[in-house]
């Protein structure tokens, strides 16, 4: 009943806070929403307890970069990430999201969208113009865990010019730090790009320091995917340091790695890179997922010039044979800075894991190779078949790098974890697992890192990173956002052949004080709230 205080008491539990600090064994006491105590605690009453004995008791995990954009709406429980103990979200990734997106634009955008993020028509799109908008959508959906969002830059650039292949005018460069500043004030936390991504990917670097000038005047975070992660990384990383440097915003990397053999040797200079924008001054930060395989749209195999204009001007160019010869000749040539996905992974190494049309259902879980031999064509030419029907809207993951550098990154003290989960069809595995394989493989039994030390990466650190007030600790005054697990038996079960499986060893997950994760089993209490800068 409303006005009544709800008192729970975990007791018995291993506290790990979130800081960093030693765990040690004590209680936790929370009033309604909020810790109200934390320590060996003694005799408390309580309207509930749970005894977290043999257990640890850490803060909810937040998942820096989601791709639940589109079901926290259709499907507001969003279980594959409330299960691994994840309690907040940041949307709004890869500079392609939901809003802001003019009424015009919205067939093209959804198109672009879909393989990232899916589709839906169950959602009133006509309805979604702003952040504002979006943000009381997901209110109204009653989500199952906190949710937070990111302007993206491409919805940005789309508001303001289109999706043309062309640099901006100096009006619409004012326009787009007018959009900056009016989905700022409705609450987002920062702006995302993804320079690999259309429309983003047509801007230069110029573009971007306006807008994140404008970001940065609200003390909001810049989240990239940046221009290259392969060939061209150091220039690349050298690009997203300057907008740093010039716009003074806060500098977060998306899913940091290497891609490719070619490229490994340049890992020192990458940490080097971050070493030196640190002690220039720079705020630099990344978050990872914990797996040597990536996950994005299919349709990034194919040349940038493919894009122009969007996805309907896309699959027109799918329909011309020359046009087709001569993607392929880019795709085994290269372009000079751009990331060609077949060159570092190969046309064995990308498999496809969702589409929205059941009878290409069959490619699901086969390789371009695998995809060719079942169509009876060339690979390039049954992979450009399936883009075309499936509108682009397919997805994919690829094997990029190897364990140690996973581990290397991890160890990094500007590093937080992530899921990068896209949520349709036979997902990659860290949709279900990348918050428990963190702890089950490289803490229990790699000793990669200690479980504090882990914790904090999955807790504190990005909600320090990201600016979530009260967020992120166990502490007094802060909401009860809690995950309790077995430190001993904690691992991700999903693989590549199985993604869909719930981790173990998570018996317990509180949202905003409401137990949502009962001995293992979900409550059906939807207790998220939208969080505002």
């Amino acid at each position: 009943m409303e006005g009544l205080t709800m008192k729970t008491l975990l007791k018995n539990g291993f506290i790990v806070d979130g800081s960093a600090a030693p765990g040690y064994y004590g209680d936790l006491l929370i009033e309604n929403d909020k810790i109200v105590s934390v320590g060996k605690l003694g005799d408390v009453e309580a309207d509930r307890v749970i005894d977290a004995e043999g257990h640890v008791i850490a803060p909810g995990f937040i998942d820096t970069h989601s791709h639940s954009d589109i079901q926290i709406l259709t499907d507001p429980e969003v279980l594959p990430k409330v299960m691994q103990g994840i309690t907040t979200e940041v949307l709004g990734q890869d500079g392609i999201s939901l809003v802001p997106l003019p009424q015009q634009y919205i067939q093209p955008w959804r198109k672009n969208l879909a393989g990232l993020d899916g589709d839906s028509d169950d959602i009133h799109w006509e309805d979604l113009a702003t952040t504002e908008d979006y943000l009381r959508a997901i209110e109204e959906a009653k989500p199952g865990l906190n949710a937070c969002y990111l302007v993206p830059h491409g919805n940005i650039r789309m508001e303001a010019m289109g999706l043309d292949n062309r640099e901006p005018t100096e009006e619409e460069i004012q326009k787009m730090k007018e959009i900056t500043r009016r989905e700022m004030e409705s609450g987002a936390l920062g702006v995302s790009t993804g320079l690999i991504y259309m429309p983003c990917a047509y801007s230069g670097m110029n573009e971007v320091v306006e807008i994140c000038k404008e970001a940065a005047e609200y003390d909001g975070v810049f989240v990239v995917h940046q221009r290259s992660e392969a060939d061209d990384i150091i220039n690349s990383m050298k690009e997203v340091i300057e907008i740093g440097r010039q716009s003074g915003i806060k500098v977060h990397w998306s899913h940091f790695k290497v891609c490719g053999k070619p490229n490994w040797s340049k890992i020192d200079r990458q940490v080097e890179l971050l070493k030196e924008a640190k002690a220039e001054g720079i705020y630099v930060s990344f978050d990872q997922y914990p797996y040597v395989a990536g996950s994005t749209m299919l349709g990034v195999i194919l040349p940038p010039w493919a894009h122009d204009g969007g996805t309907d001007k896309l699959l027109k160019r799918l329909e011309d044979p020359e046009l087709r010869i001569k993607m392929i000749y880019d795709i085994e040539h290269g372009i000079p800075g751009w990331d060609n996905f077949v060159d570092f992974a190969g046309l064995d190494g990308i498999y496809v894991t969702s589409v929205k049309n059941k009878k290409n259902e069959d490619v699901i879980g086969l390789n371009l190779i695998q995809i060719g031999e079942l169509r009876g064509k060339d690979p390039y030419h049954a992979v450009f078949d399936l883009l075309y029907e499936e509108e682009n809207a397919v997805g994919m993951y690829d094997y990029y790098g190897k364990e140690e550098h996973v581990i290397r990154f991890m160890t990094m003290p500007e590093q937080n974890v992530c899921t990068d989960g896209l949520l349709g069809g036979k997902p990659h595995p860290r949709v279900y697992g990348s918050f428990p394989r963190v702890l089950g493989k490289y803490v229990r039994e790699q000793k990669a890192l200690s479980l504090e030390e882990a914790v904090r990466k999955m807790t504190g650190k990005p909600a320090e990173v990201f600016g979530l007030k009260e967020r992120g600790l166990l502490k007094e005054g802060y909401f009860a956002d809690i995950c309790i697990f077995n430190r001993d038996t904690i691992i991700d079960k999903g693989d590549f052949t199985n993604p869909a499986q719930y981790p173990e060893g998570i018996d317990y997950v509180l949202i905003n004080g409401q137990i949502v994760i009962n001995h293992g089993k979900h409550t059906g209490f939807r207790a998220g709230r939208v969080l505002k800068r």
